[in-house]
């Protein structure tokens, strides 16, 4: 790895979690997450016209504004990119199969680290 792609990333990954942040707050006395939709599906377009660019030979994309901003953005970015590339690529069932597991599993995993967190919690 090289230190400037290190570094890239680690400055777009701290703006992206200001940024993400920042937009959140604005959103907090609503009963609906509207801040975090709105940060995924921002997220969702932004890393696809990025993956545009970095097909055609931008690297400083990837690694700063990919890995980076919109890795401390949004992670389901990401999830929608690689469910993108799975449909392109034809792997229909395959990108069906990854969102309802991410989706199931993300939830019930939640659950669970809730409630053991809530038991070691009341056991300290």
């Amino acid at each position: 790895m090289e230190p400037l792609a290190l570094l890239g990333v680690a400055i777009g990954g701290a703006t992206g979690s200001v940024v993400r942040y920042a937009i959140q707050s604005m959103f907090r006395l609503s009963a609906f997450p509207v801040g975090t939709l709105l940060v995924n599906l921002l997220g969702s377009l932004l890393i696809g016209l990025c993956a545009a660019f970095a097909e055609r030979g931008t690297p400083w994309i990837r690694t700063w504004l990919m890995a980076g901003f919109l890795g401390g953005f949004t992670t389901f970015s990401a999830f929608s990119l690689e469910n993108f590339r799975l449909m392109r690529d034809g792997q229909a069932g395959m990108a069906l199969a990854y969102a309802l597991t991410s989706l199931v599993a993300g939830i019930l995993l939640a659950f669970a680290g809730y409630w053991a967190g809530s038991l070691l919690s009341r056991a300290i």
